[in-house]
């Protein structure tokens, strides 16, 4: 276990990646230094290939690095097993996909509870998923099933299934993605709203650089590695202006 700042949520130390494929070894992240203190809304940018899902997912252990450590609230979960990873994302960390990954048999309701039992403690607290639903506006569609669901109205169940128990940090890749422009801004307004309202930890992956502008940070990637500054864009946060 590794010490962190105290504002640190995350933080990696010359973290490497390399994939290998037979005696090939591809380099995907070369040394990356990322430090994202709590409550902060960061956005990462870059073209296909830059590396910035496998950095998403170095965040999340779901994979170890080649080399370099990643610390999650003063946890350095690069030293874990994988089990001990699993007990950190559990208590820790909340997904959002770009293709929602909802169990299509369950309703709105049914997705979100299926995830508190699972992650959680398995018990709900007194109106735990209806407030969540209601932040989300999501209440009228509380009994829906996916099919049931517009593309925006399946990505917010998406999101409250991630937020559900509450982590401290939520980790979003290509939120969206899927989605036309008016649901990408209603998408957006959850996600702010919940790093506001909520004081959570957010870190998300996007190509498109008006999403970027819901974020307080921007971090531009570039074969592998963090540009500094920003090389493309002027990434000031400019939500109230575009929305």
């Amino acid at each position: 276990m590794t010490d962190s700042s105290s504002t640190s949520a995350i933080e990696t130390v010359n973290i490497s990646m390399t994939y290998r494929s037979g005696k090939v070894e591809v380099p995907a992240l070369s040394n990356v230094n990322l430090t994202v203190n709590h409550g902060e809304f960061i956005a990462v940018m870059g073209p296909s290939g830059c590396g910035k899902s496998t950095l998403l997912h170095l965040l999340g252990g779901l994979m170890q690095p080649t080399s370099g450590k990643v610390i999650i609230d003063g946890i350095d979960i690069s030293k874990l097993t994988d089990a001990e990873r699993t007990a950190v994302r559990r208590n820790k960390i909340g997904y959002v996909f770009q293709r929602f990954n909802l169990l299509p048999t369950l309703s709105a309701k049914g997705n979100i509870e299926l995830a508190k039992k699972i992650h959680g403690n398995g018990h709900l607290a007194h109106n735990g998923v209806s407030g969540i639903l209601n932040m989300l506006g999501l209440s009228e569609k509380i009994n829906f099933r996916p099919a049931e669901l517009s593309g925006g109205e399946q990505q917010r169940v998406a999101i409250a299934r991630a937020v559900v128990n509450r982590p401290s940090i939520v980790l979003a890749d290509e939120p969206t993605g899927s989605l036309d422009s008016r649901n990408s801004r209603n998408v957006l307004q959850m996600l702010r709203d919940l790093n506001e309202k909520l004081n959570q930890t957010i870190v998300m992956i996007t190509h498109d650089s008006e999403a970027a502008s819901v974020a307080s940070r921007v971090i531009e990637m570039k074969d592998g590695q963090i540009l500094y500054p920003p090389s493309k864009f002027s990434y000031e946060p400019e939500f109230e202006r575009l929305y």
